[in-house]
């Protein structure tokens, strides 16, 4: 059974993604954001396949927000590897503030245009 809180951010989330699409030239920047990990990736809507990814799986132990930081610069740098350097930033239905804010951030940091 899906609380309230989870429908809320289903219902934003094909909201944003009737809009946001991933293109060969501008892949997604997808993130999904769990109660104790992060995760991200960088998908080619066209194609249905995933570039590249990055999550806070095995890291040490740090902060929340200094995983997001470094999940961030992670993604950005994988990306930037395999050519993307222009992406479009699919936040999921979360609210841009906390670790979606500091995710985003290290990925413009580490290269990424969006």
């Amino acid at each position: 059974m899906t609380t309230k809180k989870e429908q809320r951010r289903l219902k934003i989330k094909f909201r944003i993604r009737k809009s946001v699409n991933g293109t060969t030239e501008r892949p997604r920047l997808s993130i999904f954001r769990s109660n104790k990990q992060i995760y991200a990736q960088v998908i080619n809507d066209l194609t249905g396949t995933t570039l590249t990814s990055a999550s806070s799986v095995g890291l040490e132990k740090m902060t929340k927000i200094d995983q997001a930081k470094k999940v961030g610069a992670l993604v950005a740098e994988k990306a930037t590897a395999a050519g993307v350097e222009q992406v479009v930033f699919d936040r999921n239905g979360y609210l841009y503030h906390g670790r979606v804010q500091a995710l985003a951030d290290a990925a413009r940091e580490g290269g990424l245009k969006f």
